[in-house]
């Protein structure tokens, strides 16, 4: 999963096809606990783009989205949010695929 790098980059991959970005921080333990999963998502989903979101980079970013809690995943497809799964708790494999699969097709 590539790292976001600046707003710049942010501005340009949501206008992507489909791109998922996922908050997170290395200090969130409930983050970690999803992390061995998440290669497994990408390939499994791979008609989207993934990208990390360190929050304490971007708390702007975060407060503009209203991404309070962490991890949380907000999809977007060519410029406009197209889903999100945001909140605080702990999230299992299966409700984020549960997730990504109600996200509209098109």
């Amino acid at each position: 999963m590539e790292k976001l790098q600046s707003m710049e980059q942010y501005e340009q991959v949501i206008k992507e096809d489909r791109t998922i970005l996922m908050f997170s921080a290395g200090w969130c333990p409930d983050c970690v606990v999803i992390e061995p999963v998440l290669p497994e998502l990408e390939q499994e989903n791979s008609e989207y783009t993934f990208y990390y979101v360190d929050r304490d980079q971007f708390i702007d970013l975060c407060a503009d989205l209203n991404v309070f809690g962490i991890p949380s995943f907000v999809a977007f497809h060519k410029g406009g949010e197209i889903g999100r799964y945001v909140n605080k708790e702990r999230k299992t494999k299966e409700q984020i695929q549960e997730f990504i699969h109600s996200l509209p097709s098109s």
